[in-house]
């Protein structure tokens, strides 16, 4: 007799057990956030070769791409909102449930809407959650199409991870957007996309351009050629590819990577982060990559071939964590934060500064000066941007 034989059990045994396990199923899901909660906090997806909580779930722990993301959400929620636990544990709430919840909840009302969907069903939750939080009838015009992989929050760049960009964001964020591509047969796929009017142009001028090659218009044809177009100057401004490799030149800024080694290290790393776990486990992201000095410029390190790796924006700040130190790094990041903040307050006098005739360019440039004074009222940061321009400017300001 097999352990998944049940034949033998009588009726009421049967309920019984399912009852015992779907109780001790709940207790387990409960825990299992807590868990991933908390592995998540201290990031230790990172030093084990994968890129964010997502990817560890998926391919360390065999989770599908949507439970990985249904539970890396709830378990997020339930730090913030530790009531969440029991109320899984005891049956209270569902796990589809908590991630309807998720975008809803704040500090102020956390505890009345957990209470408010306690013992509902996933319609019951919507129907809530309509109610207390009213949308728009009107939808989305445009669809951003993803491949379904999981895509980074942060932003990035492919260069040195010394540079003040490179400092700027914190610890990186992962969602899972919905896929808009599915496959239908071997090898073919099917592509699902709302477009806006310019992308609808653009499209129809690309078939105009192609009309010699293809004659017919198809739109599969269309993107096949455009694509190949695109990735072809995607690769030049990512990692410098080229048919037609010029001399390198010297630069006197340390940082800067030549274009002669950026393709050596792309080639050699295959485009994939190049960050490897204890364990042997190399990470698999291919998304924003950047090179990375192997021993920080900051300590000598060489824009050589062999002193230049990919990594992925999360392993980049890792190493630069691990070289330098959390506290360190989360000084850099808050200074370029404040820089970042100064030069949007600057940008605030350029309406004021074009009103008076001045050039566009000009007016950027001028309000520079004020990226030092972001406290300054506007009458005061005007007067700073002014202070570069003649006699004349001034006295009609």
């Amino acid at each position: 007799m097999t352990t998944y034989s049940l034949s033998h059990l009588s009726d009421q045994s049967l309920l019984r057990h399912l009852d015992e396990l779907v109780t001790r199923d709940r207790i387990a899901t409960a825990s299992l956030l807590a868990h991933i909660a908390e592995v998540d906090a201290r990031r230790l997806y990172l030093p084990a070769g994968y890129p964010s909580m997502h990817a560890y779930c998926v391919e360390k722990l065999r989770l599908s791409e949507d439970a990985a993301y249904k539970r890396i959400t709830a378990a997020r929620l339930a730090r913030a909102f530790p009531a969440i636990f029991p109320a899984v544990a005891e049956g209270r709430l569902h796990l589809s449930g908590v991630v309807q919840l998720a975008p809803h909840l704040r500090a102020g009302n956390g505890d009345e809407l957990i209470g408010l969907a306690t013992g509902k069903s996933k319609a019951e939750i919507e129907a809530l959650i309509a109610s207390r939080f009213p949308a728009s009838e009107s939808l989305a015009m445009v669809t951003s199409l993803s491949s379904g992989s999981n895509s980074r929050l942060a932003p990035g760049r492919v260069e040195g991870e010394d540079s003040d960009h490179e400092l700027a964001p914190g610890p990186v964020e992962r969602s899972v957007p919905p896929s808009k591509m599915a496959p239908i047969a071997a090898e073919r796929f099917a592509l699902q996309v709302t477009i806006g009017q310019g992308t609808h142009d653009k499209l129809r001028y690309a078939q105009t351009l192609l009309s010699h090659r293809v004659p017919i218009g198809d739109l599969a044809e269309i993107l096949d050629r455009v694509l190949d177009l695109a990735i072809k100057q995607l690769e030049k401004q990512k990692f410098a590819a080229t048919d037609r490799p010029r001399q390198a030149q010297k630069s006197d800024n340390p940082r800067t990577i030549p274009a002669h080694v950026q393709r050596a290290v792309w080639q050699r790393d295959r485009g994939q982060c190049a960050f490897v776990s204890p364990d042997g486990h190399r990470c698999s992201a291919r998304e924003e990559l950047e090179f990375d000095h192997v021993d920080p410029v900051a300590r000598g390190g060489q824009a050589t071939t062999s002193g230049v790796r990919l990594l992925c924006r999360a392993h980049n700040q890792h190493e630069a964590e691990r070289v330098f130190g959390v506290e360190f790094m989360n000084g850099k990041r808050q200074e370029a934060a404040r820089r970042a903040a100064a030069k949007e307050k600057a940008k605030e006098v350029i309406p004021w500064l074009q009103a008076l005739g001045i050039r566009a360019d000009h007016a950027r440039q001028a309000a520079e000066r004020c990226e030092s004074i972001p406290d300054a009222s506007i009458e005061e940061r005007v007067r700073v941007a002014l202070s570069c321009f003649g006699p004349r400017t001034c006295s009609r300001a």
